[in-house]
């Protein structure tokens, strides 16, 4: 599933696509992805000027002029292609929809947004946009990890006490938003903590480590497109470019990459996700 990285780089790639244009058309090719889509919604859409184009957490939110906001999630496989041209899938005739393109909106100018998901776990949903904050999908979020909410002494708060794995606890978007797997491994890779190890034993100081590690793991994969493992692509069908620089993350039974440590890494499972780490360099 995409993480911030990933949606981040799929808003930017969107912005001179998208925000300060008109939506022509709405074309709702099926009723429902992950759930149904709101009631009306090619009819809300057209005619609708993008005013802002933002993101919080792994959601992109398109404020409109009708004072709504298009709430959009790409759920496992979910792509926001322009033109309907991207590399795994190249349509020849744009006008000619493919099997997975389930929302299509045609931009003043001519450019096609086209949403294509061949799993349908993505969502789309509208909400007024001076209640977004309040959609179901994002009220118990956490703060941005890049933002200014997201520091030192708010992280030692929220993990004070608490039992669960520090991997589990860098997972949950209600302590902090928009995090998933690929890079809460890489992150406690880089600051020698152990996935495993309980969150609330971990001392101010390690903790502390974690905020420009975080900061810096999600910055560099920005810079780089994100990482395309599976489904993934930008929003001109290109790759993202994170992978290559993985030092843990599905590197099983590869040596450690960090300078110095001759340690092997290990995969465990952790509620059900894969965690990849180094139990020589990783305390």
């Amino acid at each position: 599933m995409p993480e911030l990285p990933e949606v981040e780089t799929v808003r930017k790639g969107l912005l001179p696509a998208m925000e300060g244009k008109l939506i022509k058309r709405a074309d709702i090719r099926r009723p429902d992805l992950r759930w149904p889509f709101p009631e009306g919604m090619a009819d809300r859409l057209t005619g609708a000027r993008v005013l802002r184009l933002g993101r919080r957490s792994k959601y992109i939110l398109a404020d409109l002029s009708t004072g709504e906001t298009l709430i959009i999630h790409l759920g496992m496989s979910g792509r926001m292609l322009i033109n309907g041209l991207g590399t795994a899938e190249f349509h020849n005739n744009p006008a000619l929809p493919g099997k997975h393109d389930h929302v299509i909106l045609d931009m003043e100018d001519g450019t096609r947004i086209t949403f294509n998901d061949a799993r349908r776990f993505g969502a789309m949903d509208l909400a007024p946009t001076d209640e977004v904050e309040d959609h179901w999908l994002l009220k118990n979020l956490g703060p941005e990890p890049l933002g200014n909410r997201f520091d030192e002494a708010y992280l030692i708060g929220r993990l004070k006490g608490r039992n669960m794995p520090i991997k589990t606890a860098l997972l949950d978007q209600r302590i902090v938003s928009g995090l998933g797997n690929i890079y809460v491994c890489e992150v406690l890779h880089r600051t020698g903590i152990s996935p495993k190890r309980k969150a609330g034993k971990l001392s101010e100081a390690r903790v502390a480590t974690l905020v420009p590690a975080i900061r810096d793991v999600l910055g560099e994969a920005i810079e780089a497109g994100g990482s395309s493992l599976r489904d993934y692509r930008q929003t001109d069908g290109e790759l993202g470019y994170f992978q290559h620089s993985f030092a843990v993350y599905d590197r099983e039974n590869e040596r450690c990459a960090k300078e110095g440590c001759k340690g092997i890494v290990t995969r465990v499972v952790q509620s059900g996700r894969s965690s990849f780490y180094c139990p020589t360099c990783q305390r």
